[in-house]
């Protein structure tokens, strides 16, 4: 019967889509990892994995162990933790997903006080999915949908449309959201992965919009509404300063944008990992502290 370090290699060759790729990851020789895989399928007495000229794939019993694996593997890493956890001191690999360069201090402080920890962090606006990526914990920007996630919200942010008084001057002003649809969109990503082609309404519904810029970093979506490059929908917070400074324009306050709601997100697990609850609570805090402030004159 296949041990259960056989299950993760086999696991980390199927999720890196390649031996090679998967002993680099694992540290072995690709050599003994391919002899372990080949042994694998000889003690099973059955084919598991199809080995096509630039991918690999998944005989049905192949995506069956995989399946099974994945369970497998998760409740002895979840056996183990569980014993490790008893002393209730952080350690071990964290691996934490954030949006935006932000909170800086937090990431090295923590790794200077739990010196058993190992730290990971991922800047994207993508929602990762926390267990097929292996994250820890992620910030959320916006609505959280996944039941299966605990969620600490830690900021309330809202979406308003913005542009600059030379985009206004020589494009007009929309008067109401329907005029989005005549003018250049500054466009962010739905959940991080395609292009928006709607923005919501404050009643409900949305508004159809479209330009030449699309992006999933909000300095740049910023940076270009500044640049007069067309209408952004950011969040208040962002822009509060440049508001105040006249350099860009609130628009249609009482008709186009959403809550913006800033949390954190991770597994909900029988045992919460010292690190995992550690890292949550002073994060927390900090980002509470550090978020810059919304724009005052909002009308809802």
């Amino acid at each position: 019967m296949p041990s259960v370090d056989r299950m993760r290699e086999f696991l980390s060759v199927m999720q890196a889509g390649s031996i090679s790729e998967a002993a680099r990851v694992l540290g072995l020789p690709r050599a003994t990892l391919s002899r372990r895989m080949a042994s694998m399928e000889a003690d099973l007495g059955i084919r598991l994995i199809l080995r096509r000229t630039t991918r690999l794939a998944l005989t049905h019993a192949g995506e069956e162990l995989f399946r099974r694996a994945q369970r497998i593997v998760a409740d002895a890493d979840a056996a183990w933790e569980a014993v490790r956890r008893l002393d209730d001191t952080p350690r071990g690999l964290l691996r934490v997903s954030v949006t935006g360069p932000h909170f800086l201090k937090l990431f090295t402080q923590f790794l200077c006080d739990f010196p058993q920890v190992r730290l990971e962090v991922q800047s994207t606006t993508r929602h990762v999915d926390l267990l097929a990526d292996g994250v820890d914990v992620a910030m959320r920007i916006g609505p959280v949908e996944d039941k299966d996630l605990i969620v600490r919200r830690v900021h309330t942010d809202r979406s308003i449309v913005v542009a600059s008084p030379d985009y206004l001057a020589n494009s007009g002003t929309p008067q109401k959201a329907s005029d989005l649809a005549k003018h250049r969109c500054i466009v962010g990503f739905a959940g991080g992965w395609t292009p928006q082609s709607e923005w919501p309404l404050l009643k409900g519904g949305s508004v159809n919009v479209g330009g030449r810029l699309s992006a999933n970093e909000i300095t740049l979506i910023r940076e270009a509404a500044l640049d007069g490059l067309g209408c952004a929908l950011i969040g208040s917070a962002v822009v509060a300063r440049e508001i105040q400074e006249g350099r860009l324009v609130p628009l249609l306050l009482d008709q186009v944008g959403s809550e913006l709601p800033v949390s954190l997100v991770f597994a909900d697990r029988e045992y919460i990992d010292p690190k995992v609850r550690e890292f949550v609570d002073r994060a927390v805090k900090v980002i509470a502290q550090e978020m810059p402030q919304p724009f005052e004159d909002l009308a809802i």
